[in-house]
């Protein structure tokens, strides 16, 4: 195109320099737009009240709702010779302790020499009618191997400690954190004390903040 006095008009185009600068800061925008988000996904699995799980009736329920509590984690099993002794126990405990600053938090499994075969619906009929269970109750699950609920993988993780048999335990304390494991041969009478200076703690915390 010719300007008004006969010269060829010619548009500006932005030099080499400029590009790569534009380039560069597009790059560094984009990079920390993936390290947020990335941040963000980590941040959501840092303890075990991050996760989201499927209660015993098949709500998809979050267990953020149990933070600022201690929580007792058990794969529990209808079938087993710890059933009688641990379900007696455990409901003995969630009652003592009551749910304010306490819950065990129940998972049946069906891992282990398929002790845990009924469904759901059985699962918690037979505990809430013959041991009178109060405490939350998850659907059936699998708690060890590549397919193991994410919540139990971390627990695994954070401790060291897989479950190898039913009734395997961890101690969560209010603020997700998984603090302690034991076996299913060791007694709620055993880890009754951890648990009752976890939810001391919670008690005396709170009178300090009145």
């Amino acid at each position: 195109m010719l300007d008004p006095e006969g010269s060829v008009e010619h548009k500006a185009v932005p030099s080499f320099p400029r590009v790569f600068l534009i380039l560069l800061a597009m790059l560094i925008v984009l990079g920390a737009i993936i390290f947020l988000a990335f941040s963000a996904s980590e941040q959501k699995e840092e303890d075990f009240y991050s996760f989201k799980v499927i209660n015993i009736r098949g709500k998809l329920v979050s267990l953020d709702k149990y933070r600022g509590s201690v929580s007792l984690v058990v794969n529990v099993a209808s079938e087993c010779g710890y059933t009688d002794s641990h379900y007696k126990a455990l409901q003995k405990l969630q009652r003592e302790l009551g749910s304010y600053h306490f819950n065990v938090l129940a998972f049946p499994c069906n891992q282990f020499d398929q002790q845990e075969p009924n469904t759901n619906r059985e699962i918690e009929n037979f505990a809430r009618q013959t041991y009178d269970v109060t405490f939350p109750m998850f659907s059936k699950t699998a708690v060890k191997g590549m397919g193991a609920n994410p919540a139990f993988k971390y627990l695994t993780e954070s401790t060291g400690e897989e479950p190898t048999w039913n009734f395997w335990k961890y101690l969560v304390d209010p603020n997700g954190k998984a603090v302690k494991a034991w076996d299913s041969t060791v007694t709620i009478e055993e880890i009754k004390p951890y648990v009752t200076e976890l939810v001391r703690n919670i008690i005396l915390k709170k009178r300090v903040e009145l």
